[in-house]
């Protein structure tokens, strides 16, 4: 039958059998789709926020999910909880948040938002947050409306020019949506509004002192359309660096006239300091680099430190209620 050739075929080639699973739910159960029934249509969950020992309760002990099933960072938070969510990263963030000086935290690849709704919920920093996909910003400003959180979600990509362009949706994961075509396997392509880091300082008179870049590859574009804000502000980076992708000589040739240092994000603390920006040599799960203004301080790393440990704590809410 047509049916068991069709299934045998995508059987025998890793990368459509993947693709094929992250579209189950739009399938017929004949080609291995699920039923309607077992669809999660939405998520609802409670998510645990750290605190550090010696600190007083400020903001949200939890944050409230009720989003959209199939999108992908709210089901490995509920699975994993911020314990399983890049916690080498978040800890460092949360440091910066600590050590940087006044102005604003910037999410750039927010996804749903986490980076920002926990800079909003453990300090007092305005928090912008750029989500090009539509239904994903949605889904993040509608978690900071019901979480009580000021987070503002700006529905827009930011690269190295300004106007509209072609945006492709991975079939791979809405994490995977990216300006640069050919990322990752597409399911089509819709057209976004797309600025400059710098024009948008300048537009809205923000003062960017933290900021998190996550756009699939397309960093480097990031980081020179902001050039001129990374000069005038100096904020803290922290950015993911993919290997095979050529970003790294091009971060390494926009970052060297602003005199930042690299340091490589891990379960070592203090990380260490890096001579060239190469991503080949993290963990497979450990793709963010730190670009420090400065060289972080004892205090800073000790802050990571304790960040870390807090976030530990912060298991998936299965083990919460156990």
């Amino acid at each position: 039958m047509l049916v068991n050739r069709i299934r045998d075929f995508v059987r025998r080639h890793p990368a459509l059998r993947k693709t094929v699973r992250s579209v189950r739910g739009e399938l017929p159960r004949g080609l291995g789709g699920i039923e309607s029934s077992r669809r999660v249509r939405e998520r609802r969950f409670e998510l645990a926020l750290p605190l550090r020992e010696d600190d007083v309760v400020a903001g949200p002990e939890v944050l409230s999910f009720a989003v959209p099933g199939g999108l992908w960072a709210p089901r490995k938070l509920e699975r994993e909880g911020l314990a399983g969510f890049e916690p080498e990263t978040l800890a460092c963030f949360l440091a910066a948040l600590d050590h940087a000086g006044s102005g604003a935290v910037l999410d750039i690849g927010a996804n749903v938002g986490v980076y920002g709704l926990l800079a909003a919920a453990r300090g007092t920093r305005p928090v912008h947050a750029f989500e090009p996909t539509p239904r994903v910003a949605a889904a993040a400003r509608e978690l900071a409306t019901a979480n009580g959180l000021p987070v503002e979600v700006v529905e827009c990509a930011l690269g190295d020019r300004i106007g509209r362009a072609s945006f492709t949706l991975s079939s791979t994961s809405d994490a995977s949506n990216s300006l640069a075509s050919g990322f990752r396997p597409s399911v089509g392509r819709i057209e976004v509004r797309v600025d400059t880091l710098s024009h948008w300082c300048e537009r809205t008179g923000a003062v960017p002192a933290v900021v998190k870049i996550d756009t699939e590859t397309t960093e480097p574009e990031v980081i020179a359309g902001g050039i001129k804000a990374l000069r005038a502000f100096r904020p803290w980076i922290l950015c993911e660096v993919l290997p095979g992708r050529g970003v790294e000589k091009r971060l390494m040739r926009l970052l060297r006239p602003l005199d930042y240092g690299w340091y490589q994000l891990g379960d070592e603390v203090p990380s260490p300091a890096r001579r060239v920006i190469d991503g080949r040599i993290s963990e497979a799960d450990q793709r963010m680099w730190l670009f420090a203004p400065e060289p972080p301080s004892d205090a800073f790393w000790s802050d990571t430190r304790a960040w870390r440990r807090a976030l530990e704590t912060c298991g998936p809410t299965s083990v919460l209620r156990a």
